[in-house]
């Protein structure tokens, strides 16, 4: 499933034409390497997603073409979720 679609679906995005905007600022990565929107994503995969100041990191536990509020969030289980400041996110 393309990484926009799996975002919007599981509900960690609202909207896919905001997936694929972040997505394409290099804001996302999958299994450690820089995704954009059309990249591939599969169960057991890791995404590391910066909104802003926060950097959420799951594993994709479920892939579904359609998924109602409640199912959704079966589709991934949160590893860690964190602050960061704009110092660090520079450094990096």
């Amino acid at each position: 499933m393309r990484l926009d679609k799996y975002l919007k679906v599981s509900r960690l995005v609202k909207r896919r034409t905001l997936a694929k905007e972040i997505s394409d600022q290099g804001r996302i990565t999958v299994n450690g390497n820089v995704a954009k929107a059309g990249t591939d994503v599969k169960v057991e995969d890791e995404l590391v997603i910066r909104f802003g100041q926060k950097l959420v990191t799951v594993k994709v536990t479920g892939l579904s073409e359609h998924a109602s509020k409640e199912n959704a969030k079966g589709m991934y289980d949160l590893i860690k979720e964190e602050r960061i400041n704009n110092n660090q996110v520079e450094d990096e």
